[in-house]
């Protein structure tokens, strides 16, 4: 029996991320996963990005201009024909750390399924770094955003808030375990005082390591903590799985 790809896709935009950052990310990805699947970079600027990555054009989202970045981009992919992709889709931000397999997040059940948010673990909000979801199953939330953009900015803060709001609205709403997407900074790194003595490590179970706000993945590799009250020692192991 042959079974259908499943999709993994990524967005690429401005000069946050260089073309090495989806390489790495493919990289990962064909290490850890034994599904076969169609990997997809949605970007205005495709130079330098390894061939086994399918590229398009990054869609078109109107918005004001000069408004902050806050992943609203990323709504697009819930365009009712996305790319021209079909069936089950994993979207990974391009500054994860993959360190196991991932075909669990393919066979886990449900219809969304997202990181929880666990620096705010009381809240139903999700961190989009890692979300599972069936192209075309629901293009309101993206007409819903276009349509009440700037009532939506006034609600929440960042698409992450508005995405977990909206499927939760739907009951559709659920978490990746806990132990598969462990924060770099909440949970690799330890805290406080621990922090000058002992050096971030992989909590047991973790999957995909998620890197959001500071530091990203070379600098942890080089202890480099991106605010001056928090202080972490170097994580050259993230260098076995962040590659090419």
């Amino acid at each position: 029996m042959v079974m259908d790809k499943v999709n993994i896709i990524c967005m690429k935009w401005g000069d946050k991320f260089p073309a090495d950052y989806v390489n790495r990310l493919y990289g990962m990805v064909e290490r850890n996963l034994t599904l076969p699947f169609r990997f997809v970079c949605f970007t205005e600027n495709g130079r330098d990005i390894r061939p086994e990555v399918e590229i398009q054009p990054l869609p078109e989202l109107d918005l004001p201009e000069n408004i902050p970045e806050r992943g609203w981009r990323k709504l697009t992919v819930f365009a009712e024909n996305f790319g021209g992709l079909s069936g089950t889709t994993l979207f990974l931000d391009l500054d994860v750390v993959i360190v196991d397999s991932i075909d669990d997040f393919f066979t886990y059940p449900g219809d969304f399924l997202i990181a929880h948010d666990r620096h705010r673990p009381k809240k139903m909000e999700g961190n989009s770094s890692v979300f599972r979801f069936e192209i075309g199953k629901y293009p309101e939330i993206l007409k819903y955003f276009e349509e009440n953009f700037e009532q939506i900015k006034s609600e929440v803060r960042h698409e992450q808030a508005y995405l977990s709001r909206e499927m939760y609205k739907l009951g559709k709403l659920q978490f990746w375990s806990d132990e598969w997407v462990p924060s770099f900074k909440y949970h690799c790194a330890p805290s406080w005082i621990k922090s000058w003595f002992e050096a971030p490590s992989i909590p047991q179970g973790a999957k995909i390591i998620l890197f959001h706000g500071l530091p990203n993945p070379p600098e942890a590799v080089k202890g480099i903590s991106g605010k001056w009250y928090r202080h972490i020692q170097p994580s050259p192991w993230i260098e076995e799985y962040w590659r090419e």
